[in-house]
């Protein structure tokens, strides 16, 4: 003879729990409602851009028609590091004081002094 299993009742829901439960299913629903949206395929636009927080940097490229969208990809991650302002995010990801940015300032500013030094030098070159 097997021991009986005990019945649990469950208790009715409280007008809290029901108010909760009601709030979480609309969360839910306009979440998954945003969600929806913010991946359904858009049409595609001829130009992709980029704007800085401060609208200082603009980033545009003008897609020609029939290009594959992968080369002008390619072509706007170019533009965009040659803008320069994602470096400037990556120096504000931590705090630098005024005496290791002045520090940088001056290696960068050496770099690019030689680089000019280098590419003068090439283009006299290639008139000689």
């Amino acid at each position: 003879h097997r021991p009986q299993r005990p019945s649990f009742a469950l208790p009715s829901p409280s007008k809290q729990y029901t108010d909760t439960m009601a709030r979480l299913t609309i969360l839910l629903v306009a979440l998954v409602a945003a969600m929806a949206t913010a991946f359904a395929p858009v049409p595609l636009s001829r130009t992709v851009s980029t704007t800085a927080l401060n609208g200082q940097t603009r980033v545009e490229v003008k897609i020609g028609e029939g290009e594959p969208i992968e080369s002008a990809l390619r072509r706007f991650k170019r533009e965009v590091n040659k803008s320069g302002h994602l470096m400037d995010l990556r120096h504000k990801r931590y705090f630098e004081n005024s005496q290791d940015r002045k520090k940088r300032k001056i290696v960068q500013a050496r770099i690019r002094k030689r680089l000019e030094r280098m590419n003068a030098r090439r283009m006299r070159q290639r008139r000689s």
